[in-house]
């Protein structure tokens, strides 16, 4: 039995629909805002409040091993109905919440490790969300976006030991802008229109990021984005970046002289 904590956006549709075509048996935790996953079977809609409860549930399951997918909203704390357990684990919660997502998940994955509960990374039945080292374009980087794309990757390292940034567009060899909290999407619509295809997208896992729940993603909207202010090429980390609609957004980056290219 695998327990499946579910978040936001379209990542654990994607892996809920993989677990259901393997008929592996699961039911769902629905970290939701407005429970999402209601009308599917053995889905329960709690929130993290109630840690009792999720914890009972988790183990009348008799289930020890469970994925994370998808973002998860940070709770009001005022509006949390807590149980005893929840009263109990709340200031790491609280803590945490302060701190992004990422470090909810972190404090999550720990509290149940202390419970003898084990998270697996969320592409284990989902490979193919993840791309093998390789160009998978038609079109590829030359000799020179190639040097610049080096440059790029090891500015970003060095960003991303320090805070939380996982990208940055890397533009004439200059960092023209790089990631914050509110997200890739934004930090693409922030740059201005170049009339001319450059410049390099270049998303990476963060310097100790937990790899089981944390993947950096992008899909088919972040490659129309990039198409919109000219960007002309994006690198991910193989085996560690989701992609999502990948044979979509690989037509798409093809149809628009795009290049991907996993390192």
């Amino acid at each position: 039995m695998i327990g499946l904590f579910l978040g936001e956006k379209d990542l654990p549709i994607q892996i809920l629909k993989k677990i259901e075509r393997k008929k592996l048996d699961h039911f769902i935790i629905d970290l939701t805002k407005n429970n999402k996953f209601k009308k599917k079977k053995n889905s329960f809609f709690i929130n993290i409040g109630k840690f009792g409860k999720i914890l009972k549930l988790i183990k009348s399951k008799k289930c020890r091993q469970v994925i994370f997918a998808g973002n998860i909203i940070k709770p009001k704390i005022s509006k949390l109905k807590l149980d005893f357990r929840g009263l109990f684990y709340i200031p790491r919660i609280v803590k945490a919440s302060k701190l992004g997502d990422a470090a909810i998940l972190k404090v999550l994955i720990k509290i149940l490790s202390e419970n003898k509960i084990k998270v697996i990374k969320l592409n284990t039945f989902n490979p193919e969300l993840t791309l093998r080292k390789g160009i998978y374009t038609k079109i590829k980087p030359t000799l020179l976006e190639k040097e610049e794309m080096l440059k790029g990757i090891k500015i970003l390292k060095k960003i991303n030991s320090y805070n939380h940034t996982q990208a940055l567009i890397i533009r004439d060899n200059k960092v023209i802008s790089q990631e914050t909290r509110k997200g890739t999407k934004e930090m693409i619509k922030s740059i201005a229109k170049s009339k001319i295809k450059k410049g390099i997208l270049i998303k990476l896992p963060k310097a100790k990021q937990d790899l089981r729940v944390d993947l950096p993603t992008i899909g088919i909207d972040t490659f129309k984005d990039c198409n919109k202010v000219g960007i002309k090429g994006v690198v991910v980390k193989s085996n560690q970046n989701i992609i999502l609609n990948k044979e979509i957004s690989i037509k798409y980056a093809n149809q628009n002289k795009l290049f991907l290219i996993a390192i």
